[in-house]
């Protein structure tokens, strides 16, 4: 999708980025709870065969994971909080990344383009509903309108990485509409589990293993992800021995964002929200 430059930086200031600091996207991407919500977009993604096939063939994920990771919560943070001009940049980046990636998806032998605007907005529409439902789960303060409000906004991330705007949903009513018109294509693919049994256990140096609590930190970070996801898609799984009840799995969030409202706020804020923060005191 070609993208006018001067329709997302024309009237506004560079400096407050895409959103600004008034924004709902500042003050949910700002809750440390946000990983969390990551966790379990990664997991509600991977029910959708032909964007899983090409996060699995092209990505260099099962690789790299950490750094796959890494890059993935630096560019939400600059969406998120960088300059305008820099978040429309590294949109442009990621569309040119994924300009001309083809593949078939092994089970069906369906083809497929990682820039079809079908598959980019099944992964913007599992993020936005896991960061704002676990947010929201965990106790952030958002209210019905907060949540709408959130929705639209995101609608300008999905248009910059190569989303139609008119197909993204722009509400709480609009995203319930597309997760059910979307779930017969949906399946509990081979990949599919094998990406749960990664996410759920992914691999990690033998030292950090050995020495740090870093491997059941985890685990407890992935299972509480996959409780969270909806009823449909913990099912669709077919891990009983994961799912556990919706109450259950509130009160499980509510006390882990309680506990991380404790850290201290260099530990709490990432950087690309200290430097917006700074650059906008300056």
């Amino acid at each position: 999708m070609a993208l006018n430059p001067v329709s997302v930086s024309a009237g506004h200031d560079d400096s407050a980025g895409l959103f600004g600091p008034d924004s709902i996207t500042w003050r949910l991407h700002s809750d440390p709870i946000l990983l969390v919500g990551g966790i379990r977009a990664l997991l509600l993604q991977a029910l959708h065969p032909l964007a899983l096939a090409g996060v699995a063939q092209h990505s260099g994920f099962k690789e790299d994971p950490w750094g796959r990771l890494g890059r993935t919560a630096e560019f939400v943070g600059t969406l998120t909080y960088g300059p305008r001009s820099e978040a429309v940049k590294a949109a442009a980046r990621v569309r040119g990344a994924h300009r001309g990636l083809v593949g078939v998806e092994p089970e069906s032998g369906t083809p497929y383009r990682v820039d079809d605007p079908a598959l980019l907005l099944w992964v913007h529409c599992c993020e936005v509903d896991s960061f704002l439902s676990t947010a929201r789960r965990a106790g952030a303060g958002l209210t019905e309108a907060d949540a709408d409000r959130y929705l639209g906004e995101q609608v300008l991330a999905a248009e910059l990485v190569g989303i139609h705007r008119a197909d993204v949903p722009v509400d709480r009513a609009d995203l319930e509409s597309y997760f059910t018109d979307i779930a017969p294509m949906l399946r509990n693919t081979d990949e599919a589990q094998r990406a749960l049994r990664f996410l759920l256990a992914p691999p990690m140096p033998s030292w950090v293993r050995v020495l740090t609590p870093a491997r059941p930190a985890w685990g407890g970070l992935a299972a509480l992800s996959f409780a969270l996801l909806p009823g449909w898609a913990r099912r669709m799984y077919r891990l009983p021995g994961l799912i556990t009840t919706d109450a259950a799995a509130t009160a499980g969030v509510r006390a882990l964002r309680t506990s991380l409202q404790h850290l201290p706020v260099r530990l709490r804020e990432g950087p690309a929200l200290r430097a917006a923060r700074e650059r906008l005191a300056g």
